[in-house]
């Protein structure tokens, strides 16, 4: 299962992290895997790359992760929405929470 969790803090979403396997598929053809990792990879460029917020972007082993200081957090609500859809539509392959900080 991948588990994206998403922090909070003062009403506005500063992070996420998300790790695992959906499991839905095999290797290469798993599109739940796809949709989180490409929504994933956008959301991270999104914020560094092209609106230039103060934001580390963390790989290490299966987990991918974004901390955010300041600025907008408009990004990291359109990936929370975008996971969350996923997760209604396939809610044995994908959990998403949020947790205050």
């Amino acid at each position: 299962m991948i588990k994206a969790e998403f922090k909070r803090s003062r009403g506005k979403l500063t992070g996420f992290s998300v790790t695992g396997h959906s499991g839905y598929s095999s290797s290469g053809s798993d599109i739940v895997c796809a949709s989180v990792s490409s929504a994933v990879m956008l959301a991270c460029n999104l914020a560094t790359d092209i609106f230039k917020l103060d934001a580390d972007v963390k790989v290490e082993g299966e987990c991918i992760s974004l901390n955010q200081r300041g600025g907008s957090d408009g990004v990291i609500k359109g990936l929370f929405e975008h996971l969350k859809a996923l997760e209604e539509e396939y809610p044995e392959n994908i959990n998403v929470t949020v947790s205050e900080v």
